[in-house]
Formats: structure tokens, C-alpha cells, sequence
């Protein structure tokens, strides 16, 4: 028969082999979050409401591309 001490060292040590690797995978997991909250914290910083005259060439550009697609279509404007 098997010594019984073995089977206890066995299933101890996969406990604690179990526990450091969800011990690991839990600070990975901490650190991927810390780096998707850094990125959104940086998109915040860097976007800055559009100006005026931003504003205003982007609503131009549309105009023309309405336009360009009507000409397209055959529409006549």
C-alpha cells in the first residue's frame, strides 16, 4: 500500500502550485485594467473640443461631398 503522506504532499503542493498561478493571473488581470484605465485617461487629456473654424470646414466638406453625390446620382440641385 502507498504511504498516505505522499498523497497528502501531492494534493498540498497542486493547492499551492494553484494558488500562485491564480495568484499571478489576478495581478496580470489588475495590471491589463490599469492599462485600459491609463489609455482612457490619456484619449480624455488629448481630445479637446473642435474650434469654430474646425467646425466650420468639416460642415463645408460635407456640403461638397452632398453635393459631389448629387451630381452623381444625376440629382439636379
Amino acid at each position: 500500500m502507498q504511504d498516505p503522506y505522499l498523497y497528502l504532499t501531492l494534493a498540498i503542493t497542486a493547492l499551492v502550485g494553484l494558488a500562485m498561478l491564480t495568484a499571478a493571473t489576478l495581478r496580470a488581470w489588475d495590471g491589463w485594467l490599469d492599462l485600459k484605465r491609463a489609455e482612457l485617461g490619456r484619449r480624455g487629456e488629448d481630445s479637446a473640443p473642435p474650434s469654430a473654424a474646425a467646425r466650420i470646414e468639416v460642415a463645408d466638406l460635407k456640403e461638397r461631398i452632398r453635393k459631389l453625390e448629387a451630381i452623381a446620382a444625376g440629382v439636379d440641385l
